[in-house]
């Protein structure tokens, strides 16, 4: 896996890359800054409309309330908003993902597999559908190991560990799906289940740093596209000599194949 990570870095700086670097980041900022906008709009709407509706609802006596709670919300929008974008940039490179990764895939093929037979990009509907699955689950997930964060460091390992799950299991999908049908790239994931979230450490490490985690649909789809191609030779030199490898015990039947 050090040697996937290495290479798929190495790579980064390639002008392919460059260029995907680019739109991503910019797709990426543009998704949060909605977000943020939203949230601005909100704690205005409290401090004026909502504010007067609500002190309306509630009588004058809520009216010091209502202010310190608009002063609360404002300064929590502010000191939250980097924490907050480190939090939200897994589920948004989930989606940006969607839109960049399969370029990036074949053009990590092309550099160090051109001997293999080249991926065929999967249907676009299918790319954006995933992302925007795995993007809405990896919120609900936060969402939950969020109260966590009150609780020693255990949020912030709640947090990696999920994020390594949820990431290593869409690049890998997305490198594998190139390569193979839908189900038979499901399949590979859940035999190798342990390996690839072993893998998706890496990408949850790669999240953690502000400002380059917006390279982090470059970096994951690279690193699993060697991943899928080890484990990918892995399984066709079992398939030919499966005396080779550890196996199940003589006359035992695995389920799985």
């Amino acid at each position: 896996m050090l040697r996937a990570a290495s290479l798929a870095i190495a790579q980064m700086t390639s002008p392919p890359f460059r260029s995907v670097l680019l739109k991503s980041a910019g797709l990426a900022l543009l998704l949060l800054a909605v977000l943020v906008v939203g949230l601005y709009q909100l704690v205005a709407w409290l401090g004026g409309e909502g504010g007067v509706w609500m002190e309306t609802t509630l009588g004058p006596a809520a009216h010091n309330p209502l202010s310190v709670l608009g002063w609360i919300l404002a300064i929590a929008l502010g000191a939250g908003l980097f924490a907050g974008a480190i939090f939200l940039m897994p589920a948004v490179t989930s989606l940006v993902a969607s839109f960049f990764a399969d370029d990036i895939a074949a053009e990590v093929e092309r550099v160090h597999y051109p001997e293999d037979p080249p991926g065929i990009a999967p249907p676009l509907f299918y790319s954006i559908v995933e992302g925007i699955k795995t993007a809405l689950l990896a919120l609900g997930i936060y969402l939950c190991a969020a109260p966590f964060l009150l609780i020693g460091g255990l949020g912030a390992v709640a947090f990696f560990l999920a994020t390594a799950y949820l990431l290593g299991r869409e690049y890998f999908l997305i490198a594998a799906v190139r390569q193979q049908p839908i189900r038979d790239a499901k399949a590979m994931w859940r035999e190798n289940r342990t390996r690839i979230v072993g893998g998706g450490l890496f990408i949850a490490a790669f999240v953690l740093i502000p400002i380059v985690n917006f390279a982090t649909p470059l970096f994951a789809t690279a690193f699993m596209v060697h991943l899928h191609k080890r484990i990918a030779a892995e399984r066709r030199r079992l398939e030919a000599d499966p005396s080779g490898f550890p196996g199940p015990p003589h006359g035992h039947v695995d389920s799985r194949f």
